[in-house]
């Protein structure tokens, strides 16, 4: 057996595997900043703040309701934020804000100062009625450009950390985040954005807690006991020479069950999962390593960089080297 015993035996734990893939998040050229309406109005649904970043489609617009009361619309639902709520989206999807009916429009992303900036923007609009605070942004996650768990996420991930019970500190840091905007002091924008990080990763905690009773997606595999096993020796040691067989030992199922249980939790076999991770941490490596296209794919299991270049491609839709270059150039 590989490694130590953890929740399913050999390997890591189920949420260690979720760390695995949580450790990758970075912000990069996050935008942030505060937006504070007055009275009636309402933001165009069109300008998205997905589209002020460049580069992979890994950007997730968020929302932090600091103060007040608005509504937002999508996909033509409406749904009421509230003090202390969090939104976040993580394919982009368009959407919009506003209070009352019939207000003015606003357009906070067009209204932005040019950067760099020295401190957190505030855009105010109207001088009367109830007020609304909101701190918006986006940031880029790297763990979105691993299909398994693109394939797991709600299009709308929504925290309402006044009704929950056990997000005390989930509270704590959202009152962090508004001390840092309001008394801004050397370092605040790094911190707001570290504090944004530690925000959403908990977003993503509570979709799986509130998940795992499903009965596919890379969230429920967590919590499948055979698959489980599996994953964790995967990611425990990926660069190991994996075959179906040492797989199976790992699983305690037949290679024929195994096989099973993975196609109908994950949609896949446990092979193509294998190169599906290893070409994850590949574009990993591409975004924040000077390693050279041919080390990585070595790595990634490919004996030749250019079989290598051919499955990046087919993966992430382009070669390595541009792989590189763009998301380089987004940083």
């Amino acid at each position: 057996m590989i490694g130590t015993p953890g929740r399913f035996g050999a390997g890591l734990p189920a949420e260690d595997v979720l760390s695995d893939l949580l450790r990758t998040i970075r912000l990069t050229g996050a935008v942030q900043f505060c937006f504070m309406p007055m009275g009636d109005w309402e933001t165009d649904a069109a300008p998205s703040l997905a589209k002020m970043a460049e580069g992979p489609s890994s950007t997730i617009p968020f929302h932090i309701v600091v103060e007040g009361t608005c509504w937002m619309k999508m996909e033509g639902v409406e749904t009421v934020l509230e003090q202390g709520d969090i939104v976040a989206f993580p394919f982009g999807t368009g959407h919009q804000l506003g209070a009352g009916g019939g207000g003015r429009l606003v357009t906070p992303v067009k209204d932005l100062p040019p950067k760099p900036w020295r401190d957190l923007p505030v855009l105010r609009y109207g001088d009367r009625g109830p007020q609304v605070r909101l701190l918006c942004g986006f940031l880029q996650c790297d763990a979105m450009n691993f299909q398994p768990l693109r394939e797991a996420l709600p299009r709308l991930l929504h925290v309402k950390t006044h009704a929950s019970a056990d997000a005390g500190w989930l509270r704590a840091t959202i009152a962090q985040i508004i001390a840092e905007a309001d008394s801004p002091r050397t370092g605040s924008l790094s911190m707001l954005e570290r504090l944004t990080e530690i925000t959403f990763i908990e977003l993503l905690r509570h979709e799986i807690a509130t998940a795992r009773s499903g009965a596919s997606g890379w969230l429920a595999a967590l919590a499948d006991p055979a698959v489980g096993r599996c994953l964790s020796v995967i990611h425990e040691n990926p660069k190991r020479a994996w075959t179906l067989e040492r797989l199976t030992k790992a699983s305690a199922l037949s290679r024929t069950a195994l096989g099973e249980r993975f196609e109908a939790v994950l949609g896949t076999s446990p092979m193509r999962y294998v190169r599906d991770w290893r070409l994850y941490l590949a574009s990993s490596e591409l975004s924040s390593t000077a390693k050279s296209v041919a080390a990585i794919g070595y790595d990634a299991g490919y004996g030749t960089e250019a079989a290598f270049s051919r499955a990046f491609s087919r993966a992430y839709g382009m070669p390595p080297a541009r792989w590189r270059k763009t998301t380089k150039r987004a940083a």
